[in-house]
């Protein structure tokens, strides 16, 4: 064969196999858009807080908000100390030597922590809804679900909020 025929040659070759990699791309982007659809839709639509506070009485909502706060407020020791241990946890995974006992005990510590936070959470959520009448408990059971936020994004989307990836330095 010519040089000129191989280089014709080559710069289709290379030509398809780019097509084939996008192409590739392409399916493995849409079937995971599509998992994440279905996924959402298993779970149902989520409600924001505030959607479902509205149609309390005023005097209602305003207790209502306030004691659910207080419950999030006692929580949150406990989930900063589960974000702690786990950025800690991610930290000493990278390091020389690599401790996996220490590793597991910090996520062990991360998952027990962020238990206590649920389990407070979920505690508030039953004494308040205990206080409510059929109508209100009704609008506002969905904050028992496990991943409800309160308007829909996690933790890590919030404004304010830092990545659990930036990880500290450990001395």
């Amino acid at each position: 064969m010519r040089p000129d025929t191989l280089k014709i040659a080559l710069a289709v070759s290379v030509a398809l196999n780019l097509f084939a990699v996008a192409a590739g791309v392409t399916v493995m982007v849409a079937q995971t858009r599509l998992e994440a659809r279905v996924e959402a839709q298993r779970r149902g639509p989520r409600v924001p807080f505030m959607t479902m506070v509205e149609s309390m009485d005023p005097a209602v909502r305003t207790r209502v908000r306030q004691e659910l706060r207080a419950t999030a407020m006692a929580s949150r020791p406990d989930f900063d100390e589960a974000r702690s241990a786990r950025r800690a946890a991610i930290a000493m995974a990278g390091e020389e030597p690599f401790d996996a006992a220490e590793v597991r005990a910090l996520l062990e510590r991360s998952r027990a922590a962020e238990m206590r936070g649920r389990a407070r959470l979920e505690a508030g959520a039953v004494t308040v809804l205990g206080t409510l009448d059929v109508e209100d408990r009704k609008a506002l059971s969905p904050i028992l679900a496990r991943n409800s936020g309160h308007n829909g994004r996690s933790g890590r989307d919030r404004p304010g909020r830092r990545s659990e990836a930036a990880a500290p330095t450990r001395p």
